[in-house]
């Protein structure tokens, strides 16, 4: 039960996003690590296919072959963030609980995206050709991080699979002043007529970040910042048994922006089995790229129809990445689980990355 929440409304950042990543902790995942993705572009006037490639920031799923991932950023600036949607209809075929093909994929598909192509254009592309067929439920919020006219940045997409086409896709973080949020169930407007709509958890992320900008304002420092929104990302009204199965657990999902670690007897079994086989299962091969060693395992679970669901279910991932007007970009992810399922100390499992966007403001009047 993912949750992102994004604004538009701090002065000194042209976009805050928050997030936290739910997942089973024992999944193999990488830590945050620059990766280089080929691309392939049309060639002028429909011209001959070229390659190239592009350098992409991000965590990666190491479960999948795919090697997707929930999040990530480019150096030219392509941003996607995904989040699974909890199909509840086991018997829907249109819309699978687990596709064939990996949600994070779809992450991928715009980060590795032609730098030419605009964020409209990937949305008609995915959309009109089948690019988010025989995908499990997702809603993936993308676009590319520009500063626009009017200090304002060009707004993101949200794509989903309950989108038929382009027309039905969200615009959001399009002007000053927004703030949003999105978890595992259909987006709707925090601000609009359906507020009464969204999930608790939704309704809580949202008010506490503006509170948080509002406090923030243009005094506090970066660290301070951060640390607030890494305090709303902890806001834990999950029951107190965690004890309690996967399906009891996901319900009360919905209140929680954080999840702590829960399952019922078989999954606290084999959490507790990870544990105890300790540093063992760390890889050393060397057939990785940077970032896969920190968190991989060398056995891969059983093949599991329904993905992966082994040992505890909860928060495994915390993310904050901070955009300012000169498309200097701050990101920060907060590791809470080693490959044992081992807990980290909150701060300990953090990695931060700093680098300027390419073409931030590619309208020259924008420079001055």
């Amino acid at each position: 039960m993912c949750i992102v929440l994004l604004t538009t409304a701090h002065p000194k950042y042209a976009l805050v996003v928050l997030d936290n990543r739910d997942e089973y902790i024992l999944r193999p995942t990488s830590r945050p690590h620059w990766w280089t993705a080929k691309v392939e572009s049309q060639g002028p006037d429909g011209g001959a296919k070229r390659t190239g490639e592009v350098n992409v920031l991000s965590s990666r799923d190491l479960y999948r072959a795919e090697r997707g991932t929930w999040l990530g950023i480019t150096e030219g600036g392509n941003f996607a963030v995904l989040t699974n949607y909890r199909e509840s209809d086991t018997h829907d075929a249109a819309h699978p609980v687990a596709g064939q093909r990996s949600r994070g994929g779809m992450v991928t598909a715009w980060l590795a995206a032609d730098p030419a192509e605009s964020t409209e254009q990937f949305v008609h592309r995915m959309l009109h050709n089948g690019g988010v067929k025989g995908v499990g439920g997702f809603s993936l919020v993308c676009g590319k991080l520009r500063r626009a006219k009017g200090k304002n940045i060009e707004p993101l997409a949200i794509i989903s699979n309950r989108c038929d086409h382009a027309g039905h896709v969200p615009w959001i973080c399009g002007e000053r002043g927004s703030v949003q949020g999105l978890s595992n169930t259909i987006y709707v407007d925090p601000s609009g007529d359906d507020r009464n709509n969204l999930w608790p958890k939704i309704r809580d992320g949202t008010d506490l970040l503006r509170d948080a900008v509002a406090a923030a304002g243009e005094g506090a420092s970066q660290e301070e910042f951060v640390a607030s929104l890494f305090n709303i990302l902890d806001v834990d009204k999950f029951p107190s048994d965690h004890t309690i199965d996967l399906e009891e657990g996901l319900s009360h999902s919905k209140d929680s922006i954080f999840i702590p670690a829960f399952g019922g007897r078989a999954h606290q079994h084999e959490m507790s089995e990870a544990q105890r086989r300790g540093n063992g299962n760390l890889r050393q091969t060397g057939n990785h790229s940077p970032g896969d060693e920190a968190l991989t395992m060398v056995e891969r679970p059983d093949a599991q129809p329904n993905g992966f669901e082994k040992g505890l279910y909860g928060t495994q991932r915390q993310t904050v990445i901070l955009v300012d007007w000169d498309g200097n970009v701050t990101y920060i992810e907060r590791a809470l689980w080693d490959c044992n399922g081992n807990p980290i100390p909150r701060g300990e499992g953090d990695q931060s990355f700093q680098f300027k966007i390419q073409g931030w403001e590619q309208d020259p009047e924008l420079r001055n």
